[in-house]
């Protein structure tokens, strides 16, 4: 899977892929994998990388066009 908005998100807050990799502790080859679709990426990754990005898991695989994140829920 592409996650192309990955990439458009990370490039529109100007940051560089390592930045990316560094927030959720991987390498940036690793990063970049996910970004050009050559490696899944995991879901507690996808969780990181959506609270890095302030936007939810949804909006990064393509699934709403909505940027901002879910409310928080009260159940926790």
């Amino acid at each position: 899977m592409n996650i192309q908005r990955l990439k458009e998100i990370r490039e529109d807050k100007d940051l560089q892929q390592k930045e990316g990799a560094n927030a959720i502790g991987i390498k940036q080859q690793q990063y970049s994998e996910y970004e050009i679709g050559k490696r899944l990426i995991p879901i507690n990754y996808l969780y990181k990388l959506a609270e890095y990005y302030n936007t939810s898991i949804d909006y990064l695989v393509g699934k709403t066009d909505v940027r901002k994140p879910y409310p928080q829920s009260i159940l926790k």
